[in-house]
């Protein structure tokens, strides 16, 4: 292996401030430099239209005839309110707009679908902008807000020709921060195994992009019950405070927003929502917030709890958890009463991220429930409850027992689906490996196992056939680096998020709700205009490249303390860094021939481990020697800046 070329790597770690530094890495992060954007390129031209490229550029354009049109590109996933010129209109001079994420969908008589799913794929239809014209400028109604688009297509639906000029489109999401490339933290390989080098490092931004665009603001949710097709609303109040998290489930979009943006205030608005609607006899949280309000889903009930978790890790803010604490531990007692004489969670609230037969003794929810356990535990510690944290520990050890004995098959290598199925569902087993439930010895079995669900494009859910979930395969990414199969896990990425980066079908800037075994978009309803395009839940690698290849995390609320324990995943070095709110934490690796060297920088007042991905002949921190031969691969290490490097 050859030493990487240092020149490339501009280093990071010493830059003194809490924003993520400047880099080659810039390059790669897809969100605006302005919150007004304009296209970036004409897609297609039908019809009578003259001087189109001029839409570019911010001229003017003439559409004549009823039927012709002209489709913008704007580069990349936007959302927001257009708004252009009428530079000359007649008396009946009208237009329409139609909006879509995938080129796929272009086309001048509907948008995409983002109301409701029908087989048609044209429920949404278009935005129409009848006659009579105004000379100057248009802007699209706010209830007609489109949260998601690359292509704007625009139609002349008179005989009568319209020129229009200065298309520009207001950016909606991040309402609260102007800057939306303002990163707190950032992330950057070069992968040698990929066609492009930079696949990893774009991969981190369309995560963290995607968050981005599924941060919004209180008033722009769909309309509940929807609106009558053609048409769409997106006016509808989303919770309790904004800017709100959507379509995002904590398990996977929390950390990605922590590593990127650390805009975490969204979250907490998000989960105030979901408490402040737990049912108050029975404890139970709904599936989701307002205005759709859906009820009766246990494992979201449980992702919310987790959720919970991840804020306050991620936060330390105390005085909110306090504060929403009693529907908490509400909200986990309802978790209890599900056991029953078996000792296992009895899953009745069946409503789920779409997998098929989550009833009963299932895994999945036996795995999130296990979750819960542990991490309520720590946060009551961190309360001071040491008899309510031991109880559900307790409950947590004997879940764990139950857990294996029902559901383990050795035979397999797996876990079944439930105690009446052989089925071996790629969400129980992925979560049972990230949740602790696994010896060493089965998680590696079920690393192994789950590969046999793949085909070209990444894993085939057993539990919902023909179907490729990102959410899912979020899990399963974790659990390959979590048993060490770091290949495996590289494989999974250039996969999955390869193909849904680069394939023609996508937005190529953020991350697919999911598609079919063979690429194509699918679909709820059989509508493949209605799959979202950036959907948080798909972005697992971002997270997963900052804690495992770049090897950075915190154990304790805040980063009070902290792990760093690269996984060398092929790659020559790999560099990354977040902050908290007592600090920043970067680290950044290198691998030659002869030496493995890491600087680690974390604050001063914290405490860190740090496990070496591989044996050297002689370890040295700061310069001094600290252990000779192979004794071990476990360094414990005060706050600060250190320099650590393995003589191979």
């Amino acid at each position: 292996m050859k030493v990487l070329n240092i020149s490339l790597w501009v280093s990071a770690l010493w830059h003194g401030s809490l924003c993520a530094p400047s880099g080659p890495w810039d390059a790669f992060n897809y969100a605006p430099h302005s919150k007004i954007v304009s296209p970036h390129a004409i897609y297609r031209v039908e019809g009578n239209v003259t001087h189109a490229a001029n839409l570019v550029a911010g001229g003017g354009a003439t559409i004549s005839g009823n039927g012709s049109w002209v489709t913008v590109d704007f580069d990349k996933e936007v959302g927001g309110l257009i708004s252009w010129t009428f530079d000359a209109v007649s008396s009946t001079s009208a237009v329409s707009l139609s909006f879509t994420e995938s080129p796929s969908f272009v086309r001048p008589y509907a948008s995409d679908d983002s109301t409701y799913p029908e087989y048609t794929t044209t429920y949404d239809g278009v935005l129409n902008v009848p006659a009579p014209l105004s000379p100057g400028k248009w802007t699209q109604p706010a209830y007609a807000l489109r949260g998601g688009f690359r292509y704007l297509t625009i139609v002349s639906t008179s005989d009568v020709s319209v020129t229009i000029s200065n298309i520009t489109c207001a950016i909606s999401f991040m309402p609260h921060v102007d800057d939306l490339r303002a990163y707190t933290g950032y992330f950057y390989a070069a992968d040698p195994n990929f066609p492009d080098k930079n696949f990893l490092t774009k991969l981190w931004y369309a995560g963290a992009y995607t968050v981005q665009t599924n941060t919004v603001a209180l008033e722009t949710g769909r309309q509940i019950p929807v609106v009558a097709s053609p048409g769409w609303a997106n006016n509808a109040t989303l919770g309790v405070a904004g800017p709100i998290i959507v379509d995002g489930d904590m398990g996977i979009a929390v950390p990605t927003q922590f590593v990127s943006t650390n805009d975490l205030a969204p979250t907490r608005n998000a989960l105030s929502t979901m408490f402040a609607a737990i049912d108050p006899v029975t404890g139970a949280l709904p599936e989701s917030g307002p205005p759709l309000s859906q009820t009766g889903s246990d494992t979201y009930h449980c992702w919310t709890l987790i959720g919970t978790y991840n804020y306050y890790l991620y936060s330390g803010d105390t005085a909110w958890l306090q504060n929403i604490w009693s529907n908490y531990t509400k909200a986990v007692a309802f978790l209890d009463s599900h056991v029953d004489s078996s000792g296992l969670f009895n899953v009745t609230g069946l409503r789920d991220w779409a997998r098929l037969g989550g009833g009963g003794h299932n895994s999945e929810g036996n795995a999130l429930y296990y979750k819960v356990l542990t991490n309520s535990a720590s946060l009551a510690t961190y309360l001071n409850e040491t008899e309510t944290a031991a109880g559900w520990a307790r409950n947590a050890s004997a879940l764990k027992v139950k857990f294996n004995e029902t559901f383990w098959v050795p035979s397999a290598g797996l876990y079944r689906d439930n105690d009446t199925t052989t089925l071996h569902p790629q969400d129980a087993n992925s979560l049972a490996v990230i949740f602790n439930l696994t010896t060493p010895e089965q998680a590696a079995s079920v690393s192994r196992g789950l590969q046999q669900n793949w085909n070209d494009l990444g894993p085939v859910a057993p539990e919902l056939p023909d179907t490729i979930s990102p959410f899912i395969s979020g899990f399963e990414l974790q659990a390959h680096f979590e048993s060490g199969n770091d290949a495996r896990a590289m494989d999974l990425l250039h996969r999955e998020w390869g193909y849904m980066l680069y394939t023609n079908l996508s937005v190529q800037s953020t991350l697919l709700e999911g598609f079919t075994a063979n690429g194509s978009l699918g679909g709820y309803n059989y509508d493949a205009a209605y799959t979202s395009h950036s959907h948080g839940w798909s972005s697992g690698p971002t997270s997963a490249l900052t804690f495992y290849v770049a090897g950075l995390t915190v154990t304790s609320p805040q980063g009070r303390t902290w792990s760093v324990a690269p996984h060398l995943s092929g790659l020559s070095a790999a560099e990354g860094g977040f902050e908290t709110p007592l600090g920043w934490y970067g680290a950044h690796w290198q691998l030659s021939d002869s030496t493995f060297s890491l600087r680690v920088e974390t604050p001063s007042e914290t405490t860190g481990a740090v496990r070496l991905p591989l044996f050297g002949k002689k370890v040295t921190v700061d310069g001094q020697t600290v252990q000779s031969g192979n004794a071990t691969l476990d360094l414990v290490v005060a706050g600060g800046n250190h320099t650590v490097v393995v003589d191979l």
